[in-house]
C-alpha cells in the first residue's frame, strides 16, 4: 500500500477516489481579497454532525438537508470569524486569511494540546499526514467559545495554503 493510500484510508483527504470529496478550496478571486479569511472544511466522512452549521453566525455553512451531509460553504457570507473552527469536534474546519502580506497567510487552526503556544512562538507547520513542511509564527491564540478549544493564529508561507493543516508546538 502506498503512503497516499494509507493516508486516504485513514480519513485524510487526498483526492476524489472512491467517490469521496477531496479538499475543496474557496474561489481564488474571493479568497485572495477577503480580509479576515475564509473557512475551509475538510470533512472526510458523511456522519451525523452539524456544529459547524449551527455555530456559524452568518449562515455561510449551508444548512444540511440530511444531518449526515458533508458541509458546503456559501463563501460570500463567510467573515472568517472561526466560530465553526472552535465548534467542530473533528477538527475539520479552519480559516485562512490570504490578505496578511505578500508572502504570508494567516492560518486559524484548532488547537487542543498542551503546551499552549504564545504570541511570537515558532511552530512547525504540518501537512495533512503530519509531515513538517514549513515554520510559522504564532500571532494570536483565542478561545471563541470559552470552552477550552483554542484557535491558534499562525503566519506561514502563503504558497502552502492548500497544504498546511496543523501545527506542532516545540518548546
Amino acid at each position: 500500500m502506498t503512503e497516499e493510500e494509507r493516508a486516504y484510508n485513514s480519513g485524510v483527504l487526498t483526492d476524489d477516489r472512491k467517490g469521496k470529496k477531496g479538499a475543496v478550496l474557496p474561489p481564488k478571486d474571493l479568497w485572495d481579497n477577503k480580509k479576515n479569511g475564509l473557512v475551509i472544511v475538510e470533512c472526510p466522512e458523511r456522519i451525523p454532525c452539524n456544529p459547524c452549521n449551527t455555530s456559524c453566525p452568518t449562515g455561510a455553512i449551508i444548512p444540511f438537508v440530511d444531518i449526515n451531509d458533508v458541509p458546503e460553504i456559501e463563501y460570500n457570507k463567510c467573515t472568517g470569524c472561526a466560530m465553526c473552527v472552535a465548534a467542530c469536534p473533528g477538527l475539520a474546519c479552519f480559516v485562512i486569511d490570504m490578505t496578511m502580506s505578500e508572502e504570508e497567510a494567516l492560518y486559524k487552526l484548532p488547537y487542543e494540546m498542551l503546551p499552549l503556544p504564545e504570541k511570537g512562538d515558532k511552530v512547525k507547520c504540518l501537512d495533512r499526514v503530519g509531515r513538517e513542511i514549513a515554520e510559522g509564527t504564532v500571532q494570536n491564540v483565542t478561545e471563541p467559545r470559552k470552552d477550552s478549544t483554542r484557535i491558534i493564529h499562525v503566519s506561514a508561507p502563503k504558497k502552502l495554503s492548500d497544504e498546511i493543516r496543523a501545527v506542532r508546538v516545540v518548546k
